[in-house]
């Protein structure tokens, strides 16, 4: 693979985690089709479940794919910084909406939270960072 720009690794992490949306939307969609439930959950414990993985990832990855812009358009931001919170991020998700699909309590859930909590706290933190001290 040729050399990618922070900015464009920042296009490859925020298509991926687009790409998990439309996933999740998908299987929200299925999920109402299998049912028969046009609005709301209808009662069914695993729409509901298909629902939250795709509301909770909806809340998440807007934020993160702004984040991983902004210190990507930071030229003084290292690449390791952008790469551990892409990662963590997108493994994150993939993780979350794997568990909650799944079930109420798992691993894929706890370490889906994890890895999403500790890449926000990377972009939050390396962000103002790199405002205020112009590199890390």
């Amino acid at each position: 693979m040729p050399f990618l720009t922070p900015t464009e690794w920042a296009a490859v992490y925020a298509g991926i985690n687009i790409l998990i949306l439309l996933a999740l939307a998908f299987m929200t969609v299925s999920a109402r089709q299998s049912f028969k439930v046009a609005l709301g959950d209808g009662g069914h414990p695993n729409l509901q479940r298909a629902i939250r993985a795709h509301a909770n990832a909806a809340e998440y990855i807007p934020a993160g794919i702004a984040g991983l812009i902004l210190l990507a358009w930071l030229q003084a931001t290292p690449a390791w910084l952008l790469h551990a919170a892409g990662v963590s991020l997108t493994l994150g998700r993939i993780l979350h909406g794997i568990g909650l699909s799944a079930g109420e309590r798992n691993a894929g859930r706890m370490f889906g939270t994890l890895l999403t909590w500790v890449g926000f706290g990377l972009l939050g933190f390396g962000l103002i960072a790199v405002a205020v001290f112009g590199a890390l």
